[in-house]
């Protein structure tokens, strides 16, 4: 990872293979396939990623500093993630190296990149700099973060915006676009076998979120309001109501509710938690795209995992990102300033070994 002044950045022309985003346990003894036959939980981490390809730098916005790059990604979820795959038999991990600047894979893939990126760097510059700004239906690529701040210049051309547009392109096929390819690919190898001998298999869509947002200063210490504050602990999502049960006909759960509410005493029980409340259920996340898209790839296959015997299931984790940090790094973000924090080692091992712990509780249920 080079540096670009104070930001992260991924060398130009890189180019990420299977090996350098698949997580698994002993990989030195097992490939890949063995790995799959023992495993009944894909994880997938896709705003993971802080890094930003090289080939972008000339398109950032002046005012993007090294903390606002890592606040825009859940890259507290990385480490956690790889060490816990890295150490449970029963999980294999795809983590996204590029971030969500590039684009989101929790989001619809656009029909038309060009055209969406398009029309959101002309709403930025409709309304303004540093002005809230409606980015519906056309946030795959953010030209601001959630808080409003510059990630993109807005080009002031058209052939700057047509390079602007294909530099995104071309970048985002050798980082994210290997991650979804590779995402979908391993989706369907276990299902393929789930369908063909019965068991279980999880989509785990695994998140972070903080519960402030920053300031032009760069402390991260604004509340968000209480409707989008999440739990001490995770909140865990399949598109259904606080007890995860249908919400709407159209908008069907995408794990069956009672499983989930197992899955939900088992975070409490594996994560040690104070309150039942600091695990909720679709509050304040419904979940997005990537367990929706598995969500229906599964039901299309209902009859036959039916008959087979095969539960499947699709569920977003959103972490409290203060929780997974820890109160030290909580309170250095909190403070104004244009760094990130430096990761507990502990920390990530007690937090991987919680991961464990839940889903080995989970599956004795």
């Amino acid at each position: 990872m080079a540096g670009m002044g104070a930001l992260d950045t991924i060398p130009a022309g890189r180019t990420f293979a299977l090996d350098d985003i698949v997580v698994y346990a002993d990989p030195a003894h097992r490939t890949l396939d063995e790995a799959l036959q023992d495993a009944d939980v894909l994880v997938s981490a896709p705003h993971a990623g802080a890094a930003i390809p090289e080939e972008l730098a000339e398109f950032l916005s002046p005012a993007l500093t090294r903390r606002l790059q890592y606040d825009f990604t859940d890259v507290s979820t990385a480490s956690v993630v790889r060490r816990w795959a890295a150490q449970d038999p029963h999980v294999v991990a795809v983590v996204n190296p590029h971030p969500r600047l590039v684009r989101d894979p929790n989001r619809p893939k656009p029909a038309d990149v060009a055209a969406d990126l398009t029309e959101a760097l002309r709403r930025v510059r409709a309304a303004g700099p540093g002005n809230p700004v409606d980015l519906s239906g056309v946030d795959a690529i953010r030209p601001v973060t959630f808080s409003f701040f510059p990630l993109l210049r807005v080009p002031d051309t058209d052939a700057e915006m047509r390079r602007l547009v294909e530099a995104f392109a071309e970048v985002a096929e050798r980082g994210l676009g290997v991650y979804e390819q590779i995402r979908d690919d391993l989706t369907e190898r276990l299902l393929t076998a789930r369908l063909a001998h019965g068991g279980r298999l999880t989509r785990l869509s695994f998140h972070d979120t903080m519960n402030t947002t920053t300031t032009r200063q760069g402390a991260v210490d604004v509340p968000r309001a209480e409707k989008d504050r999440l739990p001490r602990v995770v909140a865990l999502s399949n598109r259904g109501g606080e007890r995860g049960e249908e919400r709407d006909p159209a908008d069907p759960p995408t794990m069956d509710p009672a499983r989930l509410r197992a899955l939900a005493e088992a975070h409490r029980a594996g994560f040690r938690v104070e309150a039942a409340g600091d695990v909720t259920l679709n509050r304040p996340y419904l979940g997005s795209q990537e367990i929706r898209s598995a969500g229906a790839r599964f039901r299309e296959v209902g009859d036959q995992a039916r008959e087979s015997g095969a539960e499947l299931d699709a569920v977003q984790a959103e972490f409290l990102r203060e929780f997974l940090l820890g109160d030290a790094a909580t309170a250095q973000l909190h403070r104004p300033g244009s760094d990130w924090v430096s990761e507990d080692p502990e920390r990530v091992d007690a937090l991987a070994a919680a991961c464990r712990r839940t889903w080995d509780l989970y599956r004795a249920l």
